[in-house]
Order: C-alpha cells, then sequence, then structure tokens
C-alpha cells in the first residue's frame, strides 16, 4: 500500500508532498464524470459557451438536459461535472445574484459573482465535514465598464478571467487548440467567437455535430442578454462552417 493512501481519508489533511488528494479527485470527478467538454471564448464584444448535449435517454425530453444555465438576464453559466452538484452550484449563484441586487440596488457584476462563488467553494475545502462540489463553472456575462467577460471558477475556488478556456474531459485537448489563436481571438465577431468555439469543440472531439448535439449561448456588447441559440441558428452557424471548409 502507497505512503500516501492514508492522506486521502479527509479533505483537510495534506500529505508530506503537501497534496490535498480529495481535492484532486474532485477535479477529476468534475472533468470526468459528465463525460462533456465545454469551451468558453471572449471576442471583441462578445462572450460565447459551447458544449455538448448527451441526452441519457430517448425517453428524455431533448430540452430538459442542458448544462448552459441563465443566472441573471446578463450572467450565465456553463457547468461540467456531476450534474447534481452543477444544479446545486447553478442554484447558489441565483440566489448570490439575487441577494445582491437586493442588498444594493443593482445587478451583480460577472467578476463579483465569480469571486464570491470562489470563495463558498474554497470553504468546502477547510472542513472534513463538508464535500467540495465536483464542478467546473464558465461564467460568461456583461460587465458594465469592461463588457463581455468569461471567468473561470473550480472546485478548489480558484477562479481567473480569460480570453478562452475550456472544462471537462478534453480540457486540455481544447485549450491547446485555443493557445494557437490567442492573438487572433479578442479581435473576433460575434459569429466568428461562435464558430471558432463550435471548431474548437469538434476538433478535440473529431466528430461532427448536428444542431440537436451541441449548446451554444452568448452574451454581445455592454446592454447584451445572456441567450440559448435555437437549433435551426446552429445549423446556420454549422453550415457557415462546412462551407468555409469547402472553399
Amino acid at each position: 500500500m502507497s505512503r500516501d493512501s492514508n492522506y486521502d481519508h479527509h479533505i483537510s489533511i495534506f500529505s508530506p508532498q503537501g497534496r490535498l488528494y480529495q481535492m484532486e479527485y474532485a477535479f477529476k470527478a468534475a472533468s470526468s464524470s459528465s463525460g462533456l467538454t465545454g469551451v468558453a471564448l471572449r471576442g471583441s464584444d462578445s462572450a460565447v459557451v459551447v458544449t455538448q448535449r448527451k441526452v441519457p435517454d430517448r425517453l428524455v425530453v431533448p430540452r430538459s438536459v442542458s448544462h448552459v444555465f441563465n443566472v441573471t438576464p446578463k450572467i450565465g453559466v456553463l457547468a461540467t461535472g456531476m450534474i447534481a452538484d452543477v444544479k446545486a452550484a447553478v442554484q447558489r449563484m441565483r440566489y448570490e445574484a439575487a441577494d445582491f441586487e437586493f442588498k444594493y440596488g443593482y445587478s451583480v457584476p460577472p467578476a463579483v459573482l465569480a469571486k464570491r462563488m470562489a470563495d463558498i467553494a474554497q470553504v468546502n475545502t477547510q472542513s472534513a465535514s463538508m464535500r467540495p462540489l465536483a464542478v467546473v463553472l464558465l461564467v460568461v456575462g456583461v460587465d458594465e465598464e469592461k463588457g463581455p467577460i468569461v471567468l473561470k471558477v473550480d472546485p478548489a475556488g480558484h477562479f481567473l478571467p480569460f480570453k478562452g478556456t475550456a472544462s471537462g474531459a478534453k480540457e486540455q485537448e481544447a485549450t491547446n487548440f485555443l493557445e494557437k489563436r490567442v492573438e487572433a481571438i479578442p479581435n473576433y465577431t460575434v459569429d466568428e467567437t461562435i464558430r471558432t468555439a463550435i471548431v474548437c469543440l469538434g476538433s478535440v472531439l473529431g466528430s461532427d455535430f448536428k444542431g440537436n448535439e451541441i449548446e451554444v449561448a452568448y452574451v454581445q456588447g455592454k446592454e447584451g442578454k445572456f441567450r440559448c441559440l435555437s437549433e435551426e441558428e446552429i445549423e446556420e452557424h454549422l453550415n457557415a462552417i462546412a462551407d468555409d471548409a469547402d472553399a
């Protein structure tokens, strides 16, 4: 038996190498339990999230299966991980956003909401009686000063703004794809941003999509609202991507 095997019984115990094994297990659960990959991109005046839509049963209503959620009219989140933890995290985000607006009289900025969720996640790492949520949150929203913004919150309570990022099973492959385009991404229009995110997801998964197999949502401009695209709109983007590939 490994010497370190005794140090993964509680989340609050460090191993001699300075590792928290329960947190590493939480990251593993967040990335692999859903089997999904999510991509978030920030263009010149828009922020986009794209992920797969996997319907587990033919009897389930497809529109009810989603990992993309509205939090406020101007903030949305793509949450990958265990679906029960995803629902709990989204419910808490909505509560925190509503509580902020009730207290201060204006809508919560995306960065403030992401920081609040990160603080809550970090508290869950401090006590053996708690369990971190196996969820990675890709938050997109409109900041009144900066415009559209993308933020990532992980189970350990770490959060940062990004030009482009990914989460889930193929996170590293998607990140490598985006890194090659990091100079161009900030200049993309909303259509280019959406199509680049879709191409990134298709590239790392090695497959083509139909309109009902992916979810796409975005915010645009400083006054924009968070909005999910319909299957017909997604098909239009997929057709445009196919035309560009053939050209």
